[in-house]
């Protein structure tokens, strides 16, 4: 196995830090409801804006471009989701229902409570027999280094929707799994009415065209390819036991990636592993943190996108060869 791990980027883990950078990052322990609104509030806002320039323009690039934007900004609702599973969005009542109106229910099959029991179960059991995100990623599409040829059948997959339902079941909880009560959980009803009322306005404004063309299209095709790229990023698969150093890139992206294909800094996962409690606009500040306390192994962190392609397509001869040197 050990010729397969990541190339550490970060030397050692949390154990590893001074009595005050533990400190320093304890006091960004917490939900940010500033920054989570914002996010949910300017991912709408390109959304809305996308379409209306798309349905005035009216031409074909026009509309493939605004469905490129709303596929972006739909993985960003995601990834909001994924932050309420840990609190870091609201902490009151009213906060999963909120998430769940705004950023699950729009994803259609996607809710705070069912994805934080899958979740919350990957960070409990991390890389082990019962940890749900490991066991649906142990396969051969999975398995990197990979031939490009192989990497981009499984995208044309993804785009073409052939493994969207299979994708997205994945996120909701499975019966083994121990269940991870929420406090305030979002009464059951809430959801078919929200759809329900969503298909009444849609067939009073004559708006099912729009609604399939710029939200369902997108959502089956182009968003699944970018959740899948942000799922290989996020961790190397078919690592049994591996550490999260050992099995987690760290990836610095560059200000037009971030504007490009925004991920809420999700690349910085090590991080978010180490500290669950830290929300995704801090972890750049836990960065520094490292950075100052010498446990940035900065050989081996991957800037950009495409360095990361380029380590995950090399031959397994020349990878194993970067992980020993």
């Amino acid at each position: 196995m050990d010729a397969m791990l990541l190339p550490a980027a970060i030397n050692g883990d949390k154990k590893s830090l001074s009595a005050s950078a533990r400190e320093q990052i304890s006091t960004l322990n917490g939900s940010r409801p500033g920054a989570f609104s914002f996010e949910l509030a300017w991912a709408w806002i390109v959304i809305i804006g996308a379409i209306t320039w798309a349905k005035h323009m009216d031409t074909a690039w026009a509309s493939a471009i605004a469905i490129f934007l709303v596929a972006t900004r739909q993985n960003v609702l995601g990834l909001l989701v994924h932050d309420q599973a840990h609190l870091l969005g609201y902490r009151n009542k009213l906060g999963d229902l909120l998430v769940n109106l705004f950023a699950g229910f729009p994803l259609l099959l996607m809710t705070v409570e069912g994805y934080a029991q899958v979740h919350l179960a990957h960070h409990r059991d991390y890389f082990t027999s019962t940890d749900p995100d490991f066991l649906r990623k142990s396969g051969k599409d999975w398995d990197f280094p990979m031939r490009k040829m192989d990497l981009f059948k499984i995208f044309l997959k993804d785009l073409s929707g052939l493994n969207t339902i299979k994708v997205i079941l994945g996120k909701n909880p499975s019966k083994d799994n121990p269940v991870f009560i929420r406090r305030h959980p979002t009464p059951k009803w809430v959801r078919p009415v929200y759809l329900l009322a969503i298909a009444g306005i849609l067939t009073f404004t004559g708006m099912w065209t729009t609604f399939l063309l710029y939200w369902v299209l997108p959502l089956l095709s182009i968003t699944q390819a970018i959740v899948r790229w942000g799922a290989i990023c996020e961790h190397k698969y078919n690592l049994p036991k591996a550490s999260v150093a050992d099995s987690t890139p760290l990836i610095i992206l560059s200000w037009w990636e971030k504007l490009l294909l925004p991920n809420l800094n999700f690349a910085m996962h090590p991080y978010h592993h180490f500290f669950p409690g830290v929300s995704f606009s801090l972890l750049p500040k836990v960065h520094e943190i490292f950075q100052k306390e010498g446990l940035v192994n900065e050989q081996n962190v991957f800037h950009g996108n495409l360095a990361y392609l380029k380590y995950i397509t090399r031959t397994k001869q020349k990878a194993a060869s970067a992980v020993e040197t």
